[in-house]
């Protein structure tokens, strides 16, 4: 039969990605990041436990470029999944479930993201 070719359900290759798409497979790639800056959080708890050659080793990797990146990305991992978070909150108690205030709650948390990360990251640099 000629329908046996066809795809069984719709696929990424016919639909345009859409902001409310885009944001929840960033959620869960934001819960990945967490999951892997956990690794690095646990490694700086056990340098600090293991003494001052361990703990100096861990925070030349953490003050070099490379570490600040990794904790650049995991600090907005970690605002952008609690911002979205709470947006699924709202979401749950059926607020903001129209597409046009899904769409401003979705640029609303991307802000939040990006400003609670330049402030976090403005603080720890300047401290």
């Amino acid at each position: 039969m000629a329908s046996d070719n066809r795809p069984l359900s719709p696929h990424l290759q016919i639909y345009r990605p859409q902001l409310t798409s885009v944001l929840s497979i960033a959620h869960r790639g934001a819960g990945v990041a967490l999951g892997v800056g956990a690794v690095f959080f646990a490694w700086w708890l056990l340098a600090a436990a293991s003494g001052p050659e361990a703990y100096a080793y861990a925070e030349a990797f953490f003050g070099s470029v490379v570490g600040i990146l990794v904790l650049a990305g995991f600090s907005f991992a970690l605002f952008y999944h609690l911002c979205n978070g709470i947006r699924h909150l709202f979401w749950d108690a059926g607020m903001g479930l129209e597409l046009e205030q899904a769409y401003r709650s979705g640029w609303a948390v991307i802000a939040a993201a990006v400003v609670l990360t330049a402030g976090a990251l403005v603080w720890a640099l300047a401290g």
